[in-house]
């Protein structure tokens, strides 16, 4: 496996196809928010670099946030299938389509890098990002825009 990613890898490179790298901030808070609406990379973004910072400080359990890109008619019933799902798993379900990116829950102080293939993404797709926390995702989403 390891062998043939690096061989397409390579190819790619032959090509003149090189991986591109764009890295994302957000951070979440006590008072349900995140310090951004929207984030935006290229198309030619062939990964993304996500930190997502909970700002707060109250705990997990009691205020955590998460972060969570899918898409956007998939939202609420991922967010109600992720409450079903409990805190044991960062209040998503377990291996789900629906979800095409995630950090794991964090509180307050606390912070959390994904990195992720946009491979599975499509250029002016229609993609929102969420809390999971059980109610949070009413008001802590945002667009993700992509190309």
């Amino acid at each position: 496996m390891i062998r043939s990613i690096l061989a397409i890898a390579a190819l790619l490179t032959s090509f003149g196809v090189a991986a591109k790298t764009c890295e994302l901030s957000i951070d979440g808070n006590d008072q349900m928010k995140y310090s951004v609406a929207e984030l935006k990379i290229d198309a030619d973004c062939t990964e993304v670099k996500l930190t997502l910072n909970h700002t707060g400080k109250l705990a997990k359990n009691v205020m955590g946030h998460n972060w969570v890109l899918t898409n956007t008619a998939d939202v609420q019933a991922l967010a109600s299938d992720g409450m079903k799902a409990g805190a044991a798993s960062d209040y998503l379900p377990a291996d789900d389509a629906r979800v095409l990116a995630h950090t794991k829950l964090i509180g307050g102080g606390e912070s959390d890098t994904i990195t992720f293939s946009t491979a599975g993404l499509t250029a002016g797709g229609d993609y929102s990002f969420f809390c999971s926390f059980p109610g949070h995702w009413a008001v802590m989403k945002g667009k993700f825009v992509f190309g």
